[in-house]
């Protein structure tokens, strides 16, 4: 099949001394891997099954890996496959006041990488212009490449996790003013599961950044190694930040449980109150109500202004008392 001109290619350049020798079409990449002093960094974006199955007939990638980079929605991890390693890696990048994801999967072997991007990710253009103006760590191959990649990816989580950290100050700001009438409950919890997300797309970086120090280094050179550890730095920052965070998120819906209850106990404090004044007339209309022969006061020209102005006093005296106790 021919690639030259398939949507999905974004780019195809090969290095030799960490100097770029060649923008080609992704159909001319064999001349290249048969020098031994060059690898390539191929970037795909979305490709269909027929450009997934032209890089394997080219590069001899493993079917199983070439089935997982083809769809989205796959797991992070890492995975060898033979000389070649496969990565999966979840983006997150901030878009307004919006966090979305994406996924990132990587290809790497001795003398070529090759990224595949799904959703709505950055593109590595910009990182490729930055890379290419240190030829000197580009040299190094690959392994330097994919160093790059993982440390833009991670770079990419702190404005999110900061622009969560805002959001939930913002929260907490709100849930301890005075006149607040009504619950944050609801913010909260969308803040809990953004940040569930989050941390579910960085932390398994830890696992990856682990493996590629400790092991693959026919891959990832050994003076090449300080930099993932640099990388596993910031993941393990994040993620700490993370976890306080829900460790907060989940003390501020406590205390807004609580102010829902504190409200409810309000408003039946004064129910309460309210009907207790409302009492005293009740009782008293109620037993001027009965058909009794005999009714004190009957005849009393005075009584009906005197039964008014005791009842008067008396959800007077009774207002006044339950206002005095904080009831009303």
């Amino acid at each position: 099949m021919d690639l030259s001109t398939h949507a999905a290619v974004v780019n195809c350049e090969a290095y030799r001394d960490g100097k770029k020798i060649a923008h080609f079409d992704i159909d001319k990449v064999g001349d290249f891997l048969g020098d031994p002093d060059c690898f390539v960094w191929i970037g795909m974006a979305s490709p269909d099954a027929t450009a997934m199955q032209a890089l394997q007939s080219a590069f001899g990638l493993h079917e199983l890996a070439v089935e997982d980079a083809q769809g989205a929605h796959e797991r992070p991890k890492l995975e060898e496959y033979g000389d070649t390693l496969f990565m999966v890696m979840h983006t997150a990048t901030l878009d307004g006041e919006a966090i979305v994801y994406g996924e990132t999967h990587v290809f790497l072997g001795p003398r070529f990488i090759i990224t595949v991007r799904h959703g709505p990710s950055a593109g590595y253009a910009k990182l490729r212009e930055r890379k290419e103006s240190v030829p000197e760590k580009l040299a190094s191959g690959p392994g330097y490449v994919l160093y790059s990649i993982i440390d833009f990816i991670v770079d990419q989580y702190q404005p999110c996790i900061d622009h969560l950290q805002a959001r939930f100050q913002h929260y907490e700001l709100q849930l301890f003013k005075p006149s607040l009438s009504e619950d944050k409950l609801q913010d909260f919890y969308q803040l809990k599961t953004e940040l569930l997300k989050l941390d579910a797309a960085v932390n398994p970086l830890h696992d990856i950044c682990t493996q590629l120090i400790r092991f693959h280094g026919d891959i990832v050179p050994k003076e090449n190694r300080i930099y993932y550890r640099d990388i596993l730095d910031h993941v393990k920052r994040v993620t700490h930040t993370a976890g306080q965070m829900r460790e907060l998120v989940n003390s501020a819906m406590q205390v807004a449980l609580g102010q829902i209850s504190i409200r409810q106990n309000e408003v039946v404090k004064r129910l309460a109150a309210w009907a207790a004044i409302l009492a005293v007339p009740t009782m008293v209309f109620s037993l001027y109500g009965m058909n009794f022969e005999f009714m004190p006061e009957l005849k009393w020209r005075g009584s009906y202004p005197a039964v008014i102005a005791i009842i008067i006093a008396g959800c007077f005296w009774l207002h006044r008392r339950l206002k005095r106790e904080g009831w009303l």
